[in-house]
C-alpha cells in the first residue's frame, strides 16, 4: 500500500515523473469512482511488519520505562524518550514505517512529559503540599516544553502527528495558564476547551489550504490536527448544553440532533470525518431518548442504532454528491479555501 506521502517522495527523488504521479491518482480516482480528496487517506500501517515493529518498540520502551523508574522516577521518561528518538533515526528516517513512526512520536512526547513530572516529584516529593495555581503553572511549564520537544521532532523526523501533538501541548498550555490565573475557573473551563478546539481547527484548515488536492504531506497533518480539534470542540458543545446530566429532555434532544446535522455539513464543506464521529455519542444518546419519549423504550436502543447507521452509510455512499450540494452554493472565495470538490483528469493515459 502506497500513501500520497511515498508518491511525493517518489517524485522528489527522481523515481517518478511529475506527470507519471498524476496520471496514477487519476488512475485510482477513476476505479475508485471518488476524487481523490473525497478519500481523506492517511496511512497507518504499510504492511503486517508495521505491526510487528510496534508490538516490540511496546515491549522494549515498556521495559525502558519500568527499568528506569526503578532507579528514579524521571529516568524512566528520559530512557522512552531517548530510546524513542534513536530508534525513530532507523524506522522513520530510513524504513519510513508509518504505524512505528506514529507510536515512536507518541512515545516520545509522552517521554519528554514523563521526565519532568518524574523528576518533579523526585525534587518536591510525592506529599508535596501545592496550590492549585502553583500546580497549574507546573502544568503549563511541562506542557511548554512539551511542545519544544514536538517540535524538535518535527524538525528532524517530519512525521505528520507530530503537529497534532504539538498542539495538544500547547493547548494544555494556555489551559493550564488560565487555570493558574484564574484558580475558581472550573466550571467554565469548558470554554477554554472549546476555544482552544476552535483554535486548533483554524491550523487544521490552515494546513487543508496548502494542499486542497491532498497530494502531499500537508494534508496527513491535517488530517492529525483535525482529529486533535474534534473532541475539543464537540465535547464541551454537549456537555455545556447538559446532554449527559441525567434524564436529556425533548428539547434538548431535538437541539442534539440539529447540531449534529450542522457538524455534518461542515465536514462535508472541510471534506473531513472528525466532527461527525467525535459526536456521535451524544447524537446516539439523543436520538435514544428521543425514542423513549415516543413509547419505544425496549427498542430504543437498537432503531437509534438502526436509524444513525443506516444515515451514515447513507452519507458515506454519496459523499462526494452531497459535499457538492453543500459547496457549490457557497461564494467563491469561500469554495476556494476548501478542498477541491471535483478533479477533472488533467492528463490522458499514455497509449
Amino acid at each position: 500500500m502506497y500513501s500520497e506521502t511515498d508518491l511525493e517522495s517518489a517524485v522528489a527523488a527522481g523515481v517518478l515523473a511529475p506527470g507519471a504521479a498524476a496520471a496514477f491518482r487519476e488512475h485510482m480516482a477513476t476505479v475508485r469512482a471518488t476524487p481523490l480528496a473525497d478519500e481523506e487517506s492517511f496511512r497507518l500501517i504499510t504492511g503486517f511488519n508495521d505491526i510487528f515493529v510496534g508490538i516490540a518498540i511496546a515491549l522494549l520502551l515498556t521495559a525502558l520505562a519500568w527499568l528506569g523508574g526503578d532507579v528514579t522516577p524521571g529516568l524512566g521518561g528520559f530512557l522512552v524518550a531517548g530510546g524513542s528518538w534513536l530508534l525513530a533515526e532507523y524506522f522513520t528516517l530510513r524504513r519510513r514505517m508509518a504505524l512505528p513512526s506514529i507510536l515512536l512520536l507518541l512515545a516520545f512526547v509522552g517521554g519528554v512529559a514523563a521526565t519532568q513530572f518524574g523528576t518533579l516529584v523526585e525534587v518536591l516529593g510525592e506529599d508535596a503540599d501545592i496550590s492549585e495555581r502553583v500546580g497549574a503553572m507546573i502544568g503549563g511549564g511541562v506542557g511548554l516544553v512539551t511542545a519544544g520537544a514536538a517540535w524538535l521532532h518535527w524538525r528532524r523526523f517530519h512525521v505528520p502527528i507530530t503537529v497534532a501533538a504539538g498542539a495538544i501541548a500547547s493547548v494544555g498550555v494556555f489551559l493550564a495558564v488560565v487555570a493558574a490565573t484564574y484558580p475558581d475557573i472550573e466550571r467554565n473551563i469548558l470554554w477554554f476547551v472549546l476555544i482552544s478546539g476552535i483554535a486548533t481547527f483554524a491550523v487544521a484548515m490552515w494546513w487543508d489550504r496548502q494542499d486542497r488536492a491532498r497530494t502531499t504531506r500537508r494534508s496527513d497533518v491535517a488530517f492529525w490536527l483535525h482529529l486533535a480539534a474534534a473532541p475539543m470542540i464537540a465535547h464541551p458543545v454537549f456537555h455545556l448544553l447538559g446532554v449527559m446530566e441525567g434524564q436529556i429532555g425533548m428539547a434538548q434532544a431535538v437541539v442534539v440532533v440539529m447540531l449534529y446535522v450542522g457538524f455534518a455539513v461542515v465536514s462535508l464543506a472541510v471534506d473531513r470525518r472528525a466532527l461527525l464521529v467525535s459526536s456521535l455519542a451524544y447524537v446516539l444518546f439523543a436520538m435514544s431518548a428521543l425514542f423513549d419519549r415516543f413509547g419505544a423504550v425496549s427498542m430504543s436502543i437498537s432503531l437509534t442504532a438502526l436509524v444513525i447507521g443506516s444515515a451514515l452509510l447513507m452519507l458515506s455512499a454519496f459523499w462526494q454528491n452531497v459535499r457538492k450540494a453543500v459547496v457549490q452554493p457557497m461564494p467563491d472565495q469561500w469554495k476556494n479555501q476548501l478542498p477541491v470538490v471535483d478533479r477533472q483528469p488533467s492528463l490522458q493515459p499514455a497509449s
